[in-house]
């Protein structure tokens, strides 16, 4: 699932709120392992770009 995850993101990766839809779907299907490995990803692919949401949707999903 975190393959795929990746793979979504990576496509989306062309429209911030298309990205950030998808980064939600992808923590609500991933095991708490993989959530510390896409996050580590995410933030090593796209932070440059979408830093703001990576940092609301990761401090929120820590936060549930």
């Amino acid at each position: 699932m975190l393959e795929y995850a990746k793979t979504i993101l990576l496509k989306v990766s062309f429209d911030r709120i298309l990205f950030e839809k998808e980064l939600r779907k992808a923590l609500r299907n991933l095991v708490p392992v993989e959530l510390s490995e896409l996050k580590a990803w995410c933030y090593q692919q796209f932070s440059k770009l979408y830093r703001r949401v990576l940092n609301r949707v990761f401090r929120q999903a820590v936060a549930a």
